[in-house]
């Protein structure tokens, strides 16, 4: 190999040296003074080889020339290392946005499929199954075994969210659900799993509700689901006594309390009750406690009992199957982390009822209805809702004479006899029941077939709580509703409410002129007078109303010594 050759190696190597390293003037110098110096070089010096080769090993090493290139190809595997994580890191950030949005559409997709509808914040996904709730809240086995014993397979769509918001232990809650949708096991479930175990330290929970028949109610399905917990249990029935009742010795050793806001009030009035130490306060029917106006108002009382329940750590849960203004705005000015959960429509009538409006004429055509209804064949058990207890023994007095087991209850009647009244209405003894607007609240009786507005309802809710006690827990059900002349008040909204709810009802009822609110909140504080219940000829009612002088014994007496 001559000097030539060499010559060519040597600048062919430089050339390539400086194509690869011509960025990197700064990071690599050893190589480019290499370059620079061999062309500063007299020609010379490149006709011999040997010199040329002595000059290249003083100048630099084969270790120093292969160790440059070897310490920036690490610097660039290190700049890829280091972009590779930073695109790891945003691809895990992404990840999990994406893993929370698919989470937040699965909750939704599952929230519209029940019609569930929420406001607040931090509220928990609702759970599908009872199995899913005792996992993530660590459901005792017990009560697990109490709601399969007790027929509750499946949560239903209130249960599906107002548990886990209950269960949370920082939430108020507001929830609004149709009737029958199983609103009573929603808050039952949570208190029990949240007491935990019985303690001798007196009340911890207060369930109140409007009506004594609910009360009751309330507590069987308390005792069935917290059955083998040993939980105490107790229902205000009398206030007789009530200094050996409710000694502090006594009401210890109790867990949950059940009443109604009356009996609830005389005994704080005696400072007979110490509600200091209630975690859960749970107002059921709470529209019809909250109303501030009426015969049957129950908002003071309601007050009283709050201020009673001095626990700082007390919890509030309001429901109900309709949804009125005054508890909205209750809840949003005195409650604290409030959630509010609602099922369907507000203020509409469940699906699971077909639903009839019937023009009667008259009120004696209702009657005349009635008796043509019982021909057809009714289908026990019935309800029959009427508006007053006075209507209410009348129309029990003209049915007695059809040859169907009848039966009424109304306020004027004992306890112990309304208590029999619903025994033999639940176990099928008596297939019609009369009663007036309050056992319209609430009350579970399997299996109505039928449910009869005598009386036409004084608003849109009372007429969804009425037919409400139909088409329960999934069966279907019937609702017929009676209208004269004078019941065109409220006929447009009722009409709605059924052709909302997939009925049909005649075009010119949703055309009539709606009335003003001053109009219908008269309508519901004070019934319309109507012309009484009976078969009777006017004369014999003015005979039976009236003394005649005949029926007088001094007359008679005067007549006689005449």
């Amino acid at each position: 190999m001559d000097s030539n050759d060499i010559f060519r190696k040597l600048t062919c190597g430089a050339s390539f040296k400086k194509s690869n390293f011509t960025l990197q003037k700064q990071k690599v110098p050893t190589t480019w003074k290499i370059k620079e110096e061999i062309k500063s070089e007299p020609v010379n010096l490149y006709s011999d080889a040997e010199k040329v080769k002595e000059w290249l090993s003083s100048a630099n090493s084969d270790e120093d020339i292969k160790s440059e290139p070897e310490e920036e190809l690490n610097i660039l595997d290190d700049l890829r290392t280091q972009g590779v994580g930073e695109k790891r890191k945003k691809s895990r950030q992404l990840s999990k946005k994406v893993k929370n949005q698919l989470a937040t559409e699965a909750v939704n997709h599952m929230r519209n499929m029940y019609k569930i509808s929420v406001m607040g914040s931090n509220i928990p996904p609702p759970i599908e199954t009872f199995d899913e709730m005792a996992q993530r809240y660590s459901l005792r086995m017990d009560i697990s075994n109490n709601l399969t014993i007790c027929g509750y397979r499946d949560p239903t769509p209130i249960q599906m969210q107002a548990m886990p918001v209950m269960l949370q232990k920082k939430h108020s809650l507001l929830a609004c659900a149709p009737t029958g949708s199983g609103k009573t096991a929603a808050f039952l479930v949570p208190i029990i799993r949240d007491l935990e175990t019985p303690k001798k330290a007196g009340f911890r929970a207060l369930i109140v509700c409007p009506t004594r028949e609910l009360a009751r109610q309330i507590l069987r399905e308390c005792s069935r689901l917290c059955e083998g917990m040993n939980f105490k249990l107790h229902l205000i029935t009398k206030t007789q006594k009530a200094e050996e009742v409710y000694s502090p010795e006594k009401t210890r050793r109790f867990d949950i309390l059940i009443s109604t806001p009356n009996r609830i009030c005389f005994l704080l009035k005696e400072n007979l009750l110490d509600l200091s130490g209630v975690q859960w306060l749970v107002i059921d029917e709470a529209d019809k406690l909250f109303e501030e106006k009426g015969k049957n108002s129950f908002r003071k009382q309601l007050n009283e009992i709050l201020e009673a329940c001095s626990n700082p750590n007390r919890r509030v849960a309001l429901f109900s199957a309709t949804h009125t203004p005054i508890v909205a705005k209750w809840t949003k000015r005195n409650l604290k982390h409030l959630v509010k959960v609602s099922v369907g429509v507000r203020n509409s009538a469940t699906d699971s009822v077909e639903q009839e409006l019937l023009f009667v004429g008259s009120e004696a055509g209702k009657l005349l209805a009635v008796r043509d209804l019982v021909k057809q064949g009714l289908q026990p058990p019935v309800l029959i809702f009427v508006q007053s207890k006075e209507r209410a023994q009348q129309l029990l007095s003209e049915l007695l004479y059809d040859g169907i087991n009848v039966e009424a209850i109304h306020a004027d009647r004992t306890q112990n006899e309304r208590d029999s009244v619903v025994r033999g209405f639940r176990e099928g003894k008596i297939w019609v029941l009369i009663c007036t607007e309050l056992m319209s609240r609430g009350i579970d009786f399997k299996g109505v077939n039928l449910v009869i507005n005598y009386d036409f309802p004084p608003s849109s809710i009372s007429y969804v709580h009425r037919i409400g006690r139909a088409g329960r827990a999934g069966r279907r059900g019937k609702a017929i509703t009676f209208f004269t002349a004078d019941d065109v008040v409220n006929l447009r909204g009722i009409a709605q409410i059924i052709r909302n709810s997939g009925g049909t009802v005649p075009d010119y009822m949703l055309a009539l002129k709606r009335r003003s609110r001053k109009v219908r909140r008269k309508l519901m504080n004070s019934a319309p007078k109507r012309e009484d219940i009976t078969t009777l000829p006017k004369f014999m009612q003015r005979k039976k109303t009236q003394k005649t002088p005949q029926n007088s014994p001094n007359k008679k007496k005067i007549k006689h010594s005449q």
